[in-house]
């Protein structure tokens, strides 16, 4: 008995060794076919390196990115390096239509009123501060003091656009008549309309009244300075206009003065304050030497455009242009040259309005 249960728990001993070293067998053959296994080794090593690889590629799209950038940048650069010297050398303007850019114009002989060229000149605009010609006429015609200090308001400044006038400030008319035609200060020709004795219905009633009286029946105003939008004319009523203005001495000397300085009183707290004030006028032909000038006036708001007038000698010869509504400050100006030019051309025929 003892001998048959010897040999039973050997056997069942065997038996479980061999199970053991076959369960090892199996362990160690599976860890070897995931380990070989392609699908496997790539997916493991793809989570093992996971982060470092998404790091790897930010940084080379951002590598990437900015060297497309500099070399965009850098073509950019030479692209414009190269088309700039073609755009400023060689590039032609197209010529304007009809002469001049601006949508208005008329030039004129002022000894026998021969219209030599003319560009929609009897269509009724804005002219904005070419108002301020009749303005500066109606006020001389009231005799006034020229050396008389004058205070500045609240009233004239509120609404009236850019001004070197402080609320307060003590000028003289004279000075304030520089300001008004040189550079088409607003406020100036404001205090110089309250300043004349007229109401300023009055005074708005004597423009008008002076420019039916002149002939000019496409002409109306609605204020003194050329803000308003109303105050209109054509280029050919502008002329005229013009032409009366510079038989006025004063006004003929102040609208062609390139440069003014004045000084104006401003009351401090304890002792009067002296402002210097320099003003330059708005017309750039004055401060060339190609032609001679007896009147000029320059005016500009959004409706009417870029407008100028001014009586011009050249060769000896008198002349009256008047442009309205250039669509650029420059423009202005060169369409005046090109008016000018125009009554040397031997092929012109004159044009009557």
């Amino acid at each position: 008995m003892q001998l048959r249960a010897l040999r039973v728990w050997g056997a069942l001993l065997l038996t479980a060794l061999v199970a053991g070293q076959a369960m090892t067998a199996d362990a160690a053959t599976s860890t070897h076919r995931r380990t070989n296994d392609p699908a496997t080794a790539t997916a493991s090593a793809h989570v093992a390196k996971k982060a470092p690889a998404r790091r790897t590629l930010a940084a080379s799209t951002t590598t990437h990115a900015s060297v497309a950038r500099t070399t965009t940048h850098a073509g950019a650069k030479h692209a414009v390096a190269t088309r700039r010297p073609k755009s400023r050398r060689h590039r032609a303007l197209a010529p304007p239509r009809g002469g001049v850019y601006a949508r208005n114009a008329v030039i004129i002989d002022p000894a026998t009123d021969e219209v030599l060229f003319e560009k929609m000149s009897l269509q009724t605009v804005p002219i904005a501060s070419l108002t301020k010609l009749m303005s500066a006429m109606v006020f001389l015609e009231q005799k006034p003091d020229l050396r008389r200090m004058a205070e500045v308001t609240r009233a004239e400044i509120r609404g009236g656009g850019h001004t070197r006038l402080w609320n307060r400030e003590r000028v003289a008319l004279y000075d304030l008549l520089h300001m008004s035609l040189m550079n088409s200060d607003n406020v100036a020709t404001r205090v110089l309309a309250r300043e004349s004795g007229l109401s300023p219905e009055e005074f708005v009633a004597r423009m008008n009244q002076k420019a039916r009286a002149m002939g000019l029946a496409n002409t109306r105003f609605a204020e003194p300075t050329g803000l308003d939008e109303r105050n209109v004319s054509t280029a050919v009523d502008v002329a005229r206009l013009l032409r009366a203005a510079a038989g006025h001495y004063l006004i003929r000397e102040i609208t062609t003065t390139p440069d003014y300085v004045f000084l104006g009183e401003y009351p401090g707290r304890k002792r009067t304050i002296a402002r210097t004030h320099q003003i330059v006028n708005t017309n750039r032909l004055l401060r060339s030497n190609r032609y001679e000038f007896s009147c000029s006036k320059t005016g500009f708001i959004s409706e009417s455009g870029y407008c100028v007038a001014t009586w011009v000698r050249d060769r000896g010869r008198d002349l009256i242009a008047v442009v309205l509504g250039a669509p650029t400050n420059a423009t202005r100006f060169a369409d005046v040259v090109r008016l000018v030019q125009r009554t040397h051309t031997p092929s012109l025929e004159p044009v009557q309005p």
